[in-house]
């Protein structure tokens, strides 16, 4: 995420870690690890009749390794178990954008620096 936030000019470290601190809930919050190595973390919050997917970060060495495809798999089958919508938000110019709409998050608005996608629950 750094590097998109530095393409736009908006990469504040202290901003970062204040932003990450201030909404930072520890049951929200769950390990990736790949073969006992912390590879990452993935945060979804229950917000309002939807599950927020407020973070979802692999290091840049565990990328594209399909890490991220199986834990939007396994938030995936949580979230239609319950029957709720997901939404995320993703950093304007980032190759996330990308990511979530090829695993089905449809795009339903832009923010001043976000676009913000929602994925609707599976009901098969």
């Amino acid at each position: 995420m750094r590097e998109s936030l530095e393409r736009l000019g908006r990469f504040d470290p202290d901003r970062a870690r204040e932003r990450f601190l201030s909404g930072f809930d520890p049951d929200s919050t769950r390990r990736i690890e790949v073969s006992d190595d912390l590879v990452g973390f993935v945060v979804v919050k229950d917000h309002q009749g939807e599950l927020l997917l407020d973070h979802l970060y692999v290091i840049p060495g565990a990328q594209g390794l399909g890490i991220g495809s199986e834990v939007l798999t396994q938030v995936f089958r949580e979230a239609d178990e319950i029957g709720r919508p997901i939404k995320v938000g993703a950093l304007k110019e980032s190759a996330s954008n990308r990511f979530y709409m090829r695993h089905g998050f449809e795009f339903v608005e832009s923010g001043e620096f976000d676009n913000y996608y929602v994925r609707e629950p599976n009901k098969a």
